[in-house]
This record gives C-alpha cells, sequence and structure tokens, in this order.
C-alpha cells in the first residue's frame, strides 16, 4: 500500500472555539492506520469564509489566497514528514509526526520529568517520603513505560502532547490489562497529574491536561472506632510491653488524626507552643507536603510523658517507638483480638477514628478537622461527615423505635 493510501490529511473549522471577533481556528486531521490526531494550524477566519466541502478558505481575494497556501503547505509538510519516517525506518504512530510537525522532538518529555520525582523522592525517603511512597512511583514509572512502548512505540513522550486523549488511553490500559480498580488507578494518575504540574513549574508546559480529564472513583468502605470500642482499647490491661507500646502508638494516632509516615518521623522538632499556651504537633505529611496543625489532647500528650525516657525513642531521636509499617499492622490485628474488637485494626483505623469519633462527632468544623488531617480537598474530608450523618441518623431511627414503643406502652396503661 503506497504512503498516500495510508494518510489522510483533513482540515476543519472549529466553531466551538470562536475567538471574541467571531473568527475561529481551522485544524489539521492527520489519520494513519486508524489513529488520529488534530492541531491547530493558528489560521483563524469568519465561518461564512469557510468552505466544508472543499475545506478550504471561499473567495479570490489575496488573503484568501495566501490562507489557502498555508493550508497547503500544512498537508504537503504533514506527507514530508511521514515519508521521512518510512525513509528512516523510525516506528508510524500519530505521537511521532506530531512530534516532528510542531518541531519539538527534543521537548522535555513526561518520563524524564518522572524520574526527576523519583530521585527526588529517593534522596527524602525516611524523612518526607515513606519507601511505600517510593515504590508506587516506580510502579507507575513501569507501567508508563508499558504502555508507551505498546501504544505508541517509543519510550517517552513530550510533556506538551499529554492530552486528553493520552490520559483516556492510558487510564483504560490500566484497568484491561491489569484489571485495576478506579481507585487503585487513581494513584498512577495522581502521580502523573504531579508530572505535569512539575512541568508546569519549570515552565515546560502553561496547562495541566487533568484540568479536564476527571478520573472515576468508587467511594471506599472506612472503618473506625466508636467511643465504646475506643474505650475499650484504651482501658485493657495488657501484660506485654510490646503489645502495650502498640496500643498505645495506635491510641496517640486516634487522638491526633497522624498517618504511619508521620508517626514514625515524629520528634521533638515537630512540638511547638501554640498561641493558646498548649503544645501542638506541627509537621508535614508525607504523603501530600500539606503542613499539619494539631492541639495534643490529653490523651495524646499523657501518651508523649510516657515514652520520654524510653530507651528506642532516646537512641532513635523519635518521640514514640514505631515499628515497620508491616509490623504495627501484624500487631494491630494481634490487638484486635486481646481487646475483643471485631475489626481489622490499622493505622488507617486511628486515622479515621480521629476524624469521626475525636473530632466530628464531638462538633469540631469539617474545616478545622480537614486542616489538622492535611487534607488537599474538603471533599476528602466530607466522606467522614457524611459517615458520621448516617451513624446519627441510625442512632436517631433507634431512638424513635424506642419513644414509640414508650408511647405504645403508655397507650395500654
Amino acid at each position: 500500500m503506497s504512503l498516500i493510501m495510508r494518510v489522510t490529511v483533513n482540515f476543519s473549522l472549529k466553531k466551538t472555539k470562536s475567538r471574541a471577533d467571531g473568527k475561529c481556528p481551522v485544524y489539521v486531521r492527520c489519520t494513519m492506520n486508524n489513529q488520529r490526531f488534530e492541531l491547530s494550524t493558528s489560521i483563524f477566519i469568519c465561518p461564512e469564509s469557510w468552505d466544508d466541502e472543499r475545506q478550504q478558505v471561499v473567495g479570490r481575494s489575496e488573503e484568501s489566497k495566501i490562507l489557502n497556501n498555508r493550508l497547503n503547505k500544512i498537508r504537503n509538510r504533514v506527507q514530508e514528514v511521514y515519508s521521512q519516517l518510512e525513509s528512516k525506518g523510525e516506528p508510524f504512530s500519530t505521537l511521532n509526526v506530531k512530534d516532528k510537525l510542531l518541531g519539538i522532538s527534543n521537548e522535555k518529555g513526561l518520563l524524564e520529568i518522572l524520574d526527576g520525582i523519583i530521585k527526588g523522592i529517593e534522596a527524602r525517603v525516611g524523612n518526607d517520603y515513606s519507601e511505600g511512597t517510593l515504590k508506587h512511583y516506580k510502579t507507575t514509572r513501569e507501567r508508563l513505560i508499558e504502555f508507551l512502548r505498546k501504544k505508541f512505540g517509543r519510550n517517552d513522550i513530550g510533556l506538551s502532547l499529554v492530552d486528553y486523549s493520552f490520559l483516556n488511553s492510558f487510564d483504560i490500559y490500566l484497568k484491561t490489562e491489569y484489571q485495576l480498580k478506579p481507585n487503585t488507578a487513581l494513584t498512577y494518575h495522581k502521580h502523573l497529574k504531579k508530572t505535569l504540574n512539575t512541568g508546569i513549574a519549570m515552565n515546560l508546559i502553561s496547562n495541566n491536561t487533568y484540568n479536564s480529564f476527571k478520573v472515576s472513583r468508587n467511594e471506599t468502605h472506612r472503618d473506625y472506632l466508636t467511643i465504646q470500642e475506643l474505650e475499650q482499647i484504651r482501658n485493657k490491661e495488657i501484660c506485654t510491653l510490646r503489645m502495650e507500646t502498640i496500643r498505645d502508638i495506635f491510641i496517640f494516632a486516634c487522638y491526633t488524626g497522624l498517618g504511619y509516615a508521620e508517626l514514625k518521623k515524629l520528634n521533638s522538632t515537630h512540638i511547638h507552643q501554640g498561641n493558646d499556651s498548649g503544645k501542638w504537633i506541627i509537621i508535614d505529611r508525607t504523603k501530600t507536603d500539606i503542613r499539619c496543625r494539631v492541639p495534643l489532647l490529653p490523651q495524646a500528650k499523657a501518651i508523649l510523658q510516657k515514652y520520654e525516657n524510653f530507651p528506642i525513642t532516646q537512641n532513635r531521636g523519635k518521640l514514640l517507638p514505631v515499628h515497620s509499617n508491616q509490623k504495627m499492622n501484624e500487631y494491630l490485628k494481634e490487638l484486635a483480638g486481646i481487646c475483643g474488637i471485631n475489626k481489622n485494626l490499622s493505622m488507617h483505623v486511628a486515622r479515621h477514628t480521629f476524624a469521626t469519633t475525636v473530632t466530628l462527632t464531638n462538633g469540631v468544623p469539617i474545616e478545622t478537622v480537614s486542616k489538622m488531617l492535611g487534607h488537599t480537598s474538603l471533599k476528602t474530608t466530607q466522606i467522614y461527615a457524611r459517615i458520621v450523618d448516617s451513624k446519627i441518623s441510625a442512632d436517631m431511627k433507634k431512638l424513635n423505635a424506642i419513644l414509640n414503643e414508650k408511647k405504645e406502652d403508655n397507650v395500654l396503661i
């Protein structure tokens, strides 16, 4: 099959993108092997001056001739680029052609920027980032390379070419090739979004495509402890020092909302005197780099005092004897059995308990809770608010049933 048969070039007027003066942009659409892309030609004309059937500017004026000549040059340039790729034996893909048409084949690539982010995380593991975060970013990199090679026959892509179609294709790839659930795929998208934001910060691109591409997510069930369960764990007599420290760290998390990474790195530099003369924890969340400011409640303060002269904490320069995340979660399952709690205890459950039972249920405004948790969006905190609302609703239904029973009893008397 000849080259001309494989490549089609069409022009169209984008009336939906009209300027204030009423003129609309002319776009070139290139199609090859069922792949297509569109680019603006930077030509703007009035709708009445465009011939849709002939795909050119109408009229015989000098301006019409100049514009049509520009369109012909673009058409020829597309064919020329395809010919160059064929002669050099380079892989045919719309992205390769788009690169050459835009003259940005030397542009900073998506993976190039992502690699820089990963190196930064590697250097800060143990301080600002966890090993788990590093592992997740590296997995995103692996999936992205696989996707680029399978879909486009290349190892990287220019930042400016990461458009809606690219993100949508990557999303489909993750969910079909790896059967990822929406919430798991969301993690990969968060890493790519951060990569594009880094590109913006470096003045490499001006816009993040994720502003228009929305990733679907499912609302997950968030386990938390009731006040009765929390007290049950607090008051339980525990015989071994190991389980006692696990219980104390878990309770501390329930009364501060700190995640595992923050508990692990917590030291004396994170404790500050607040304007209210009370002690505050001020620490940056490892996951989001958002600063958390949490007043120390009496229950949490007592636990810190308990471990002030603890040998392990003194040797490590930390405030609490926190084990590895894996060990913590193993021991927390053991703690649940000891305390008779029929829930899968984890550090996430402790954080959820702070958000629901300790704060929102006791009337702390949702905006305040969001700040203490270090959430990047109030929408995340609102998930906890809905949990609290449903709990209130269930409790009120029980109360209503009891009151109705009493009312019926009174009638019978």
